[in-house]
């Protein structure tokens, strides 16, 4: 039995994707797992999997289209299998090339397809069930898909019914409604040069405003005494060197972040409107500028991954991100978010907190500095680091005893091997 091939959601806050280009061609014998395309996510470029074994029947999305998490993209079936109903339910005879200019002409629906109030259901992207054309009209003409009536089978939104829609008397209202805020203007000229932004600096630029925005921040910072962490990672670094493994300042913080967590599950934690959402695992994430932007890699479980596994995968991660490899696997699941700028000799900063996480820390650089040991001057290796906090979900006192209990495994850093 014929199947769709959908575009997959790869991470909780992935939308939309760009098609890069098909791997497996329309006659193409596919079996489960081939790899049948390449596609672009506002993370990183990523390989789409075959879920089912059969004959590639039907493209339904071109090269370079931008597809919805959960769109239809082509037909998998048997040889010679009738897909006439697939095709007219995905809306595939209606999609348009990528260099389709996105002009609206007014249309109305025929006689033939009598419209419908369209299937809203949270399974579908946006709630609505429309062919990824119809989508894109109505993302570009700011039209809200629920009061779109669909013509296509069960009711789904087609392409020309958003024009329909448009055309008709009650789009002027919904168009006519007033802008939340405008962007200062930008001046443009021969003096000034337009670079495009990129898919992962889109993400990051919305994803920082909703942070911004929509989340109340606070700070709290202290000082760290590194010297323990010094000498306790050169000391792992040569046990571990027969095995090719290296540790770093910033695992250890990683690990450390993730002890102090288990004391204070309120920060390991989401906030949900009407409840915060603790979750029962910890999964730090670690920031890592790329080309372009920033990812953020994902350690699972690292309160109880020892230190070796997770500086073993914070590397292969940070490797991926770097090369433009990443897996899906890699950036998804967060729910702690450490910020590293201490290679980049950067003594004090404060984070933006990545969502839905209710919280990031902000490490500086860990340096020499005179510092008074017992009444009297001494050199030692200082560190600041800064928690950003949602208050929505947390208080100053509890930050503050977070960062108590950070800085005190960092100074018995012997916990971190236990």
């Amino acid at each position: 039995m014929a199947e769709f091939i959908v575009m997959p959601k790869l991470g909780f806050d992935m939308r939309e994707a760009v098609l890069v280009a098909w791997l497996k061609q329309e006659g193409d014998q596919v079996t489960k797992g081939d790899i049948v395309a390449e596609i672009e996510s506002d993370k990183a470029t990523l390989e789409l999997e075959a879920f089912d074994t059969g004959i590639l029947l039907k493209h339904l999305q071109h090269e370079g289209a931008v597809v919805p998490v959960g769109a239809d993209m082509a037909i998998i079936g048997q040889e010679g299998e009738d897909i006439s109903e697939m095709l007219a339910s995905s809306g595939g005879d209606e999609e348009e090339s990528a260099a389709d200019s996105p002009k609206v002409e007014p249309a109305t629906p025929t006689a033939s397809a009598p419209t419908v109030a369209p299937v809203v259901s949270s399974e579908f992207p946006g709630g609505v069930k429309a062919t990824p054309v119809a989508r894109r009209i109505a993302k570009e003409n700011n039209v809200n898909l629920s009061q779109v009536n669909g013509s296509g089978a069960d009711g789904r939104v087609r392409k020309s019914d958003v024009e329909a829609y448009l055309a008709s008397p009650q789009s002027a209202t919904q168009a006519a409604a007033p802008i939340a805020f405008s962007a200062t203007p930008v001046p443009t000229g021969p003096e000034t040069e337009e670079i495009p932004t990129s898919r992962l600096r889109q993400a990051i630029a919305r994803r920082m405003v909703e942070s911004k925005t929509t989340v109340p921040h606070f700070y709290v910072t202290t000082e760290i005494d590194m010297g323990p962490v010094m000498d306790l990672r050169q000391q792992v670094n040569a046990a571990l060197e027969a095995k090719g493994v290296k540790v770093s300042v910033n695992d250890m913080i990683v690990k450390a972040t993730a002890l102090a967590l288990r004391q204070f599950p309120n920060l390991n934690a989401s906030f949900a409107g009407d409840k915060i959402v603790r979750h029962n695992r910890i999964h730090v994430g670690t920031a890592v500028a790329v080309e372009g932007g920033l990812l953020t890699v994902v350690q699972k479980n690292t309160d109880l991954s020892p230190l070796a596994q997770v500086a073993s995968d914070n590397r292969d991660m940070i490797l991926r991100s770097r090369e433009g490899k990443i897996k899906p696997e890699d950036v998804d699941g967060s729910t702690f978010t450490v910020s590293n700028l201490g290679a980049f000799d950067v003594e004090h900063f404060v984070a933006i907190i990545n969502p839905p996480d209710a919280a990031i820390l902000a490490v500086g650089s860990a340096k020499q500095v005179p510092v008074v040991v017992d009444g009297a001057l001494a050199v030692g290796w200082r560190m600041k680091a800064t928690i950003s906090a949602d208050h929505r979900v947390t208080d100053g006192a509890e930050a503050a005893q977070f960062m108590q209990a950070l800085k005190g495994i960092l100074e018995q850093p012997l916990q971190l091997l236990l």
